[in-house]
């Protein structure tokens, strides 16, 4: 089975559950032992039955810790806990995670995120309240290793409802993290799963939910997305797969735009993950001062867009890496 699915995974429908909760907290996990008990914690704290949540980690074959152990710890039986036979990558993982959720509403949290209290409380008032929704986020911050908060997400609009123009706006860029979101299982069931690419399946993911189905939200803060410092510095950040990922990703997701606006969404598109490109290229040279490394995401950058405000930003990055050398 492949790790990287060509085509969206189908989610079969349950059968004979009559007494569904109404919540699946469905938390994959790969070594990320470390965070995992703050994880557990923050869903715990919000205090919500079993009967009206189910609560499962999904451990894609860590090798860090015992995972189930640490689970039983924490959950005390209120957790469930199940293992890959071996490692199966992250996309049929979160596979996997969906269509062992029983609750009506599937939020896939993370093992290093969390969430504020109150999350899935307001979250479900946005379901009730726009029973046509899909899919329904709030807003979130960004949290580092030692769970300090160190930058907010601009909210999306000031009030709970209906996001205006949505298919348009994520369709331009992600504009959320997995932590915030939550989707009715039925909309997994008649949409598929992850599926394409590694980095930026869930941009994908939520533009293909937009051009279904309309998306709610809250601007309040409930949700806690992890940044790790080393993170610069994984591989696919070092070789630059994952602006290779989200290339792809913006081809996929032109499938989903109307035809009289793809073109002019894909072009902000491409300009704003060349700026991107390069702002990873600068912190990569302040972090590694390696030049092979820098150049290869200048080139990506260039590959994306090519707009004079492109060159001048690459150009001054080609400027400091000549100015290092003397």
């Amino acid at each position: 089975m492949l790790s990287i699915p060509p085509s969206p995974p189908q989610i079969a429908p349950l059968q004979g559950t009559l007494n569904r909760p109404t919540w699946s907290v469905m938390i994959p996990v790969y070594n990320c032992a470390i965070y995992l008990k703050d994880t557990l914690n923050s869903v715990l704290a919000q205090g919500i039955p079993e009967a009206e949540m189910q609560i499962e980690v999904v451990d894609d074959a860590s090798t860090d810790a015992d995972i189930e152990k640490l689970v039983a710890e924490v959950g005390q039986g209120r957790i469930q806990y199940f293992k890959q036979e071996q490692n199966v990558g992250s996309l049929r993982n979160f596979e996997t995670c969906i269509n062992r959720s029983r609750g009506k509403l599937v939020h896939l949290l993370h093992g290093d995120d969390k969430v504020r209290p109150g999350y899935y409380t307001r979250i479900e008032q946005l379901f009730e309240q726009f029973p046509s929704a899909g899919a329904a986020f709030s807003g979130y911050c960004s949290i580092n290793e030692q769970g300090q908060v160190v930058s907010h997400k601009k909210p999306e609009m000031k009030q709970d409802g209906i996001l205006p123009d949505w298919l348009a706006r994520i369709g331009e860029k992600q504009l959320i993290q997995y932590a915030a979101m939550t989707v009715r299982r039925e909309v997994y069931e008649q949409l598929g799963a992850f599926y394409g690419v590694n980095y930026g399946e869930d941009w994908e993911m939520w533009v293909r939910i937009a051009r279904h189905y309309p998306t709610a939200y809250t601007p309040l803060t409930l949700a806690e997305y992890r940044q790790h410092s080393t993170s610069i510095t994984s591989s696919k950040f070092l070789k630059g797969e994952h602006l290779q990922d989200l290339y792809k990703a913006m081809q996929l997701i032109q499938t989903h735009l109307p035809e009289d606006q793809k073109h002019t969404i894909l072009q902000r598109s491409k300009k704003h993950y060349a700026t991107y490109a390069l702002n990873i290229a600068a912190r990569l040279w302040h972090s590694l001062r390696n030049e092979q490394l820098v150049e290869a995401h200048i080139k990506n950058a260039l590959r994306f867009h090519n707009s004079p405000l492109i060159y001048l930003m690459a150009a001054k990055l080609y400027f400091t890496l000549k100015f290092s050398r003397i």
